[in-house]
């Protein structure tokens, strides 16, 4: 083949008519995604490489990095703090997770209905989401003061005592489940109210035609067709769940008695006060394959409880 021959055939690649219709639809798709494929490779998969690198060395964020091997890891097993601060969060999670469900659920259902100033409720619950996270957490310690607090003077005016709310060991975890609720409410409020607008109405109007109930509608049809939603939610709260750290941060610093020292909160902790990063690496590293272990179980009981609306509609 000649070189002039082998020149037209190279640039006829970029010529019309050259790509079929699905080849050049699908170049036009990775070039509009490609930026965020870059920056996901740059960003997400870079620093997860340097963090699992880091996790087998010791570093003090001024001296070289030194390989220590499995030290870190080992290190894990004796790590009593380090257990304590994956029983609080799995806890947390646990308690947070289920109550967000019903109460995000539940606003979703009662903010469908035909009622007056809908979309100014609407706001008003989904505020909490854009607020910002320190000065939620301000708020709420003021809130749970137990000298000056508006819980606890609601609570005095009933003629009961006051509560240490963020002081007892065996409820600071139960509060800030609360809190937390309620600052996550609005935002899973939006994405069931997606999933109420999108169940069609002929499902309704055939369960009427038979004499359905409203409390069998919602069993029968509004809750089977929303556990795609409830699924994305368990699954999104569950990895939030392991995110935790303002609140721990402003409101309790991990006390009283390390009942509230998160996993994040002990991260910081041991890498940014103590300068242990190759620790704090190796224990983001195992809490990483926690979280995939669970998400995994999760998708894989998703075959049980998780239905469409073609099911629905069989019957299944």
């Amino acid at each position: 083949m000649s070189e002039t021959v082998y020149r037209k055939k190279r640039f006829n690649l970029f010529r019309p008519g050259t790509w079929s219709a699905s080849q050049a639809e699908a170049v036009s798709g990775y070039l509009f995604i490609s930026p965020w494929i870059i920056g996901f490779i740059i960003f997400v998969v870079g620093p997860m490489i340097g963090l699992a690198w880091l996790s087998f060395h010791r570093w003090d964020l001024i001296g070289d990095p030194r390989f220590v091997g499995w030290r870190n890891y080992e290190r894990l097993f004796s790590d009593k703090l380090f257990r304590k601060s994956l029983e609080v969060t799995i806890l947390y999670g646990l308690g947070r997770v289920p109550l967000g469900v019903i109460v995000a659920l539940a606003t979703a259902i009662l903010l469908n209905q035909k009622i007056k100033f809908v979309g100014f409720w609407r706001v008003i619950y989904y505020l909490p989401v854009v607020l910002p996270p320190v000065a939620v957490s301000l708020v709420w310690t003021w809130i749970y003061n137990p000298r000056y607090g508006v819980l606890n003077g609601f609570l005095n005016g009933l003629g009961l005592p006051s509560v240490s709310w963020l002081d007892d060991p065996n409820l600071v975890l139960p509060s800030l489940m609360i809190m937390a609720v309620w600052g996550a409410a609005g935002r899973n409020m939006i994405i069931y109210l997606a999933g109420l607008q999108g169940i069609s109405k002929d499902l309704y109007a055939a369960a009427d035609i038979d004499g359905a109930t409203p409390w069998t509608r919602f069993w029968r049809i509004t809750l089977p067709l929303l556990t795609p939603v409830i699924f994305f939610n368990v699954v999104t709260g569950m990895i939030d769940t392991f995110k935790l750290f303002t609140q721990a941060y402003v409101m309790t610093e991990g006390g009283p008695q390390n009942q509230s020292l998160f996993f994040t909160y002990y991260l910081w902790r041991t890498a940014f006060q103590e300068y242990r990063m190759g620790y704090a690496s190796a224990m983001t590293m195992v809490v990483m394959v926690i979280i995939i272990i669970l998400t995994l179980i999760v998708f894989r009981s998703s075959k049980a409880w998780v239905f469409y609306e073609a099911e629905v509609k069989d019957g299944k």
